[in-house]
């Protein structure tokens, strides 16, 4: 190959690999973007701002001071009917979303126990450790899925005797997501019970938290 024809496909490659990470940045971004779209379509939550809910800011405010937070949560409001609570993001920039069946059951004693709840969620980094253990699941799950395919496919060998079986393999490929999903629930359970403590230490009242548990488990039941 002479020097020029070296060159062209070296800026054939160049062109190549560039056309690659543009499609993978816009296939990216689609993402984001339906997945952006399908949250305020499914969910319709909206922030709260400290002039519309004066005494919810001051807990937060002070809930985030007490947890070490660099930044207080933005309250965001949902309009349904569940009674349910949960958190997103991460310490510098976090919302914790409040359910309107949430806000109509609880007394300010016990959302002060929910939200210290999540709150220490988010001083603990939960969010992100969970992110990560959804992850591998999913990784092993579509590892699962990749064997039994090949298995599939590898039935015509395996009947004529041409390929061995690994049978110790194959059993950890079957089980493997299962084993994977209880420890994802032992660690959610972990991290769970360090969010209660923790909250017992920032509200100073654990027995709000209790009360609001008990509540929300009667309640998401009735509904």
């Amino acid at each position: 190959m002479s020097h020029r024809d070296r060159r062209h496909a070296q800026a054939a490659g160049a062109r190549h690999r560039w056309l690659n990470r543009l499609q993978t940045a816009l296939l990216v971004l689609t993402l984001l973007g339906i997945a952006a779209v399908a949250g305020s379509l499914l969910y319709g939550a909206r922030p709260r701002h400290p002039n519309e809910a004066p005494d919810l800011w001051a807990v937060m405010r002070k809930l985030a001071a007490r947890a070490g937070l660099p930044a207080v949560p933005v309250p965001h409001y949902v309009p349904s009917g569940g009674v349910n609570a949960f958190a997103t993001g991460t310490k510098h920039h976090a919302a914790i979303a409040l359910t309107d069946g949430l806000l109509r059951s609880l007394t300010p004693r016990e959302l002060n126990g929910v939200l210290g709840h999540e709150i220490a969620h988010i001083a603990n980094e939960d969010l992100r450790v969970m992110d990560l253990a959804d992850s591998i699941s999913r990784l092993t799950h579509l590892l699962a899925l990749l064997g039994q395919i090949m298995l599939l496919f590898s039935l015509p060998a395996l009947l004529w005797g041409t390929v061995a079986i690994q049978w110790p393999a194959l059993l950890l490929l079957a089980v493997s997501p299962q084993l994977t999903l209880l420890a994802q629930l032992g660690l959610s359970r972990v991290r769970e019970f360090d969010a209660d403590r923790l909250t017992a230490e920032l509200t100073g009242d654990p027995q709000g938290l209790a009360l609001a548990l008990a509540k929300i488990e009667r309640e998401s039941r009735a509904w």
